[in-house]
Protein backbone atom coordinates (compact mmCIF):
# COMPACT_ATOMS: atom_id res chain seq x y z
CA UNK A 1 0.00 0.00 0.00
CA UNK A 2 2.87 2.61 0.64
CA UNK A 3 4.32 1.95 -3.10
CA UNK A 4 0.90 3.13 -4.01
CA UNK A 5 0.47 6.12 -2.31
CA UNK A 6 4.11 7.15 -3.31
CA UNK A 7 2.23 7.29 -6.85
CA UNK A 8 -1.23 8.56 -6.25
CA UNK A 9 -2.51 10.95 -8.57
CA UNK A 10 -3.56 14.44 -7.62
CA UNK A 11 -6.21 16.09 -8.73
CA UNK A 12 -8.58 19.07 -7.67
CA UNK A 13 -12.23 19.71 -9.02
CA UNK A 14 -14.09 22.86 -7.34
CA UNK A 15 -17.51 22.96 -8.71
CA UNK A 16 -19.72 26.69 -8.06
CA UNK A 17 -17.23 27.47 -5.49
CA UNK A 18 -18.89 25.07 -2.81
CA UNK A 19 -18.19 21.73 -3.90
CA UNK A 20 -14.72 20.41 -3.87
CA UNK A 21 -13.12 17.05 -4.32
CA UNK A 22 -9.60 16.35 -4.37
CA UNK A 23 -7.65 13.30 -5.05
CA UNK A 24 -4.14 11.79 -4.40
CA UNK A 25 -4.15 13.24 0.02
CA UNK A 26 -1.65 11.49 2.28
CA UNK A 27 -2.91 12.86 5.07
CA UNK A 28 -5.24 15.87 7.09
CA UNK A 29 -3.46 18.09 9.11
CA UNK A 30 -6.59 19.72 10.34
CA UNK A 31 -9.61 21.22 9.56
CA UNK A 32 -12.62 23.37 10.66
CA UNK A 33 -15.49 25.42 9.30
CA UNK A 34 -12.98 28.04 8.15
CA UNK A 35 -9.63 26.46 7.15
CA UNK A 36 -8.47 22.72 6.07
CA UNK A 37 -5.04 21.88 5.79
CA UNK A 38 -4.35 18.68 3.46
CA UNK A 39 -1.20 16.81 2.44
CA UNK A 40 -0.60 15.10 -1.33
CA UNK A 41 2.86 14.15 -2.77
CA UNK A 42 2.72 18.21 -4.20
CA UNK A 43 2.52 19.56 -0.49
CA UNK A 44 0.58 21.48 1.69
CA UNK A 45 -3.07 22.26 0.53
CA UNK A 46 -4.91 25.20 2.44
CA UNK A 47 -8.49 25.56 1.98
CA UNK A 48 -10.54 28.51 3.59
CA UNK A 49 -13.83 29.27 3.15
CA UNK A 50 -16.86 30.06 5.04
CA UNK A 51 -18.79 26.77 6.74
CA UNK A 52 -16.64 24.26 5.84
CA UNK A 53 -17.82 20.86 6.15
CA UNK A 54 -15.70 17.50 5.19
CA UNK A 55 -17.79 15.06 3.15
CA UNK A 56 -15.41 12.28 1.87
CA UNK A 57 -12.32 11.21 3.94
CA UNK A 58 -9.77 8.20 3.26
CA UNK A 59 -6.39 8.34 3.54
CA UNK A 60 -6.12 5.25 1.85
CA UNK A 61 -7.63 5.78 -1.77
CA UNK A 62 -6.59 9.78 -1.21
CA UNK A 63 -9.97 11.07 -1.34
CA UNK A 64 -11.35 13.89 0.00
CA UNK A 65 -14.56 15.86 -0.49
CA UNK A 66 -16.16 19.30 1.54
CA UNK A 67 -18.21 21.56 1.03
CA UNK A 68 -19.66 25.02 2.02
CA UNK A 69 -18.27 28.34 0.13
CA UNK A 70 -14.46 27.64 -0.97
CA UNK A 71 -12.88 31.52 -0.93
CA UNK A 72 -9.69 30.03 -1.71
CA UNK A 73 -7.51 26.76 -2.88
CA UNK A 74 -3.01 27.37 -2.08
CA UNK A 75 -0.14 25.30 -2.08
CA UNK A 76 2.73 25.55 -0.09
CA UNK A 77 5.99 23.22 -0.58
CA UNK A 78 5.47 21.54 3.09
CA UNK A 79 5.81 18.16 2.91
CA UNK A 80 4.29 15.94 5.89
CA UNK A 81 6.92 13.69 7.51
CA UNK A 82 5.54 11.36 9.45
CA UNK A 83 1.73 9.96 9.51
CA UNK A 84 -0.67 12.70 11.52
CA UNK A 85 -3.21 11.62 13.73
CA UNK A 86 -6.08 11.43 10.92
CA UNK A 87 -4.17 9.54 8.78
CA UNK A 88 -3.86 6.55 11.59
CA UNK A 89 -7.10 6.83 12.86
CA UNK A 90 -8.61 6.33 8.81
CA UNK A 91 -7.09 3.79 7.61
Amino acid sequence: MDELKKHMYHSVVLENRNKLTVSGITDVGSFNEECMILYSDEGEITIKGEELQVSVLNVDTGEFSAQGKITSISYSDKKMKNPGFFARVFR
